[in-house]
């Protein structure tokens, strides 16, 4: 048996699927889905620098409303962010494996004598 490629695996799985998971919880588990751990950890991250800056800036004073407007806003960018480019890489990943299928074709011949 084959193993698969990683484009074999991330077209297996279902864009719109992956790009839900992403929005949301909004911390990139359309990821984990997609089995691509590297962009997971980048997102993880992201989200964790997110909180963090927030916490460190507030400080021990109670948030405004337009500061919890921005904290949710970037959120939001994060998880925008993330649904399009996992719908993008699943796209390029679908070509890539139609793509090496046609390559991988074996032309049937036709005719009396085969």
């Amino acid at each position: 048996m084959d193993k698969l490629s990683k484009e074999q695996v991330l077209a297996s799985s279902s864009g719109w699927v992956a790009s839900l998971l992403n929005f949301l919880p909004g911390v990139g588990t359309g990821y984990l889905y997609q089995r691509r751990w590297i962009p997971y950890f980048i997102t993880a991250g992201a989200v964790t620098a997110w909180f963090a800056i927030g916490i460190i800036l507030q400080g021990d004073k109670e948030p405004t409303q337009i500061e919890q407007f921005i904290g949710i806003a970037g959120l939001f960018l994060i998880s925008t962010v993330t649904v399009v480019e996992a719908k993008l890489a699943f796209k390029k990943a679908v070509k890539i494996v139609s793509i090496k299928k046609e390559e991988t074709k074996i032309p049937i011949k036709k005719g009396w004598f085969k």
